[in-house]
């Protein structure tokens, strides 16, 4: 997929049953349609979308969820459609949380993510996140522990 044709803006209403979508396809336990409705109400979310041009059209290749809360960034949901993955979105997306919220004076970021989830450690270590703590049997639907992530983001 050529970079150039895709475009990151924040998630609106009309997105989520897209978004409901590639995440009931993408987590073993996903979020329902409400909790994403929830999270655009949620003045500390933040909601960005990875819309790909196609033709005459814009699909969603990918999401983000995360908050800001005193100069902190947590990093709740991030997934690429099936179709779009191993196309540089997922890192499009992790540069533009990155600078919106250093943009917002964020501090400091951090994610959970399974430890057999091999892509998505790759993705947070090559943007320099490492490993704080490990959270044994996190995951209950597969026993994985989750690795706790941080990136200082500190000028």
């Amino acid at each position: 997929m050529n970079q150039q044709s895709i475009e990151i803006t924040r998630m609106i209403i009309n997105d989520v049953d897209e978004i409901v979508s590639i995440e009931n396809s993408t987590f073993p336990v996903p979020w329902s349609r409400d909790v994403f409705l929830r999270e655009l109400q949620i003045p500390e979310s933040r909601n960005l979308v990875a819309k790909a041009h196609k033709n005459q059209s814009k699909e969603i290749a990918g999401y983000v969820i995360y908050w800001v809360i005193a100069g902190e960034v947590q990093i709740h949901k991030i997934a690429v459609r099936e179709n779009s993955r191993k196309s540089g979105i997922a890192s499009r997306i992790m540069a533009e949380v990155l600078r919106c919220s250093r943009e917002e004076g964020a501090l400091s970021c951090t994610l959970e993510v399974g430890q057999s989830n091999e892509n998505a450690k790759k993705l947070y270590e090559k943007f320099g996140f490492t490993v704080i703590e490990v959270r044994k049997k996190y995951y209950h639907e597969s026993g994985d522990d989750a690795l706790v992530m941080c990136l200082d983001l500190k000028p």
